[in-house]
């Protein structure tokens, strides 16, 4: 029969289905989404993070986090429709036992609702809706989804949106279908993109007004056609480099390939290699210069999903001058699932750095566990703690007595880590978690 949501009638669901669904209820909070096609322009909302969800760039989110709210508002920018989206969480970006948000259409109405899967992935309406729809329209490039969700909804059927890697998941709609229980989730295209949804609310500090800027990007690189590729290219700085202080950096992509620049890195080479060849080339050839391999203090990373990075206003990263050298080694990880072929990328790293040297040397601590076979996993383990301590004997050494002020952290492993934390501790007490993630995955740092 017709049930009202609101003033506006629901269409009319055959009663079998709805049943099928979930009692009659369930048409009271399936949100009709009625888009307005003549296209209103979005109002320009503040949503400062952005990456795309699938290797195309068919999809783009973008969103922001209110903390007061304790919620997160997601932008899903459609550039072709087709018949709804597919859009959530799960532990480590599997189909099952994951939390979604579903558009569907069944090519008269479109439909969107909070839904979970269960073990087999097959699609189950929430009885409790915790993603809220805020609107939808289409524009020139596509149709924008507006919807958002609270960090913790008390609901156990939803992912806890908590510090570290979030594995979102998308599915695409190609045909319409008439009901969420028709929707066969291992049948559509889908993936996963891993992103730090929660970013921690920090200012951004004034620049100096003597602030100068360098490029560094490897120029007009055909991106090989191949899924994984670690592009080097070396940098000479001036003669005579004094010393400055590195105070921010920011990344800088070619247009169009947001969705193949995975992660880049600037390192300073060490300061005993009198010289270093130039190089423009693939990491791991043979053709590569053996000294490239002493280039490996880091001046800057980025990763996708990452925003501008700032050093606090006291500190900045020391570059340049006696006793350093005047080698950069810049480094892009393309990432390129569909071998794309004939792309051409100019991307990098834009360094800002000052003559005016601040109060304290930023300087980076690497700690954890050196590599050896004492790190072996044990065979058949379904998992396995390592821990690796920097000692009293050790920090007693390397840090000066009055101590050092972490502002920033990153997590590191290779191919078999899926959680890590690193934990400050003063006379052998845990103190503070300084990072923690337990959704961790090496492809996402």
């Amino acid at each position: 029969g017709m049930q009202r949501c609101g003033s506006a009638p629901c269409p009319g669901f055959r009663m079998r289905e709805v049943a099928s669904m979930y009692l009659s209820t369930v048409a009271v909070f399936l949100v009709v989404l009625v888009v307005a096609l003549q296209g209103t322009a979005p109002r320009e909302s503040p949503f400062p993070y952005k990456v795309p969800l699938d290797p195309q760039g068919l999809l783009e989110l973008s969103w922001n986090v209110s903390y007061p709210l304790r919620a997160v508002h997601f932008q899903v920018l459609l550039k072709e429709p087709k018949f709804g989206l597919l859009f959530g969480m799960s532990d480590r970006g599997e189909f099952e036992n994951a939390d979604l948000a579903v558009l569907w259409s069944d090519g008269r109405n479109s439909y969107f609702g909070d839904a979970w899967s269960d073990e087999k992935g097959q699609l189950h309406m929430d009885s409790q809706q915790d993603y809220e729809l805020l609107g939808a329209h289409q524009a020139p490039e596509g149709l924008y989804l507006l919807f958002r969700r609270a960090f913790s909804t008390c609901d156990p059927k939803d992912y806890v949106i908590e510090d570290g890697t979030v594995h979102l998941i998308y599915g695409i709609l190609e045909q319409p279908v008439r009901s969420l229980l028709a929707i066969n989730t291992s049948a559509v295209p889908r993936g996963l993109q891993r992103v730090q949804l929660l970013k921690p609310n920090v200012s951004v500090p004034e620049l100096p007004a003597d602030t100068r800027t360098m490029l560094i990007t490897a120029p007009d690189v055909v991106i090989p056609s191949q899924e994984t590729t670690y592009w080097c290219y070396t940098v000479e700085l001036p003669e005579n480099f004094p010393k400055h202080h590195i105070v921010m950096y920011e990344p800088v992509i070619t247009a169009g390939n947001e969705a193949l620049v995975h992660h880049m890195e600037v390192f300073q080479c060490a300061a005993e290699l009198r010289r270093v060849p130039r190089y423009s080339g693939p990491c791991d050839t043979k053709m590569k210069p053996a000294q490239l391999n002493a280039c490996r203090h880091v001046l800057a990373a980025w990763a996708m999903g990452a925003q501008a990075f700032y050093y606090p206003e006291e500190a900045g990263l020391a570059f340049g001058g006696p006793g350093s050298s005047r080698y950069l080694r810049l480094e892009v990880h393309y990432h390129n699932p569909l071998v794309l072929q004939g792309r051409r990328d100019s991307s990098g790293i834009r360094l800002y750095y000052t003559g005016s040297l601040r109060r304290y040397d930023a300087g980076i601590l690497e700690l954890g566990l050196v590599y050896t076979p004492v790190m072996a996993i044990p065979p058949g383990e379904a998992e396995f703690l390592l821990s690796g301590y920097c000692t009293d004997k050790c920090t007693e050494l390397a840090l000066p007595p009055a101590g050092i002020r972490i502002f920033a952290s990153q997590l590191h492993t290779h191919l078999a880590g899926t959680r890590v934390v690193t934990v400050l501790a003063r006379e052998g007490r845990a103190r503070r978690v300084v990072n923690a993630d337990t959704h961790y995955s090496p492809h996402f740092q």
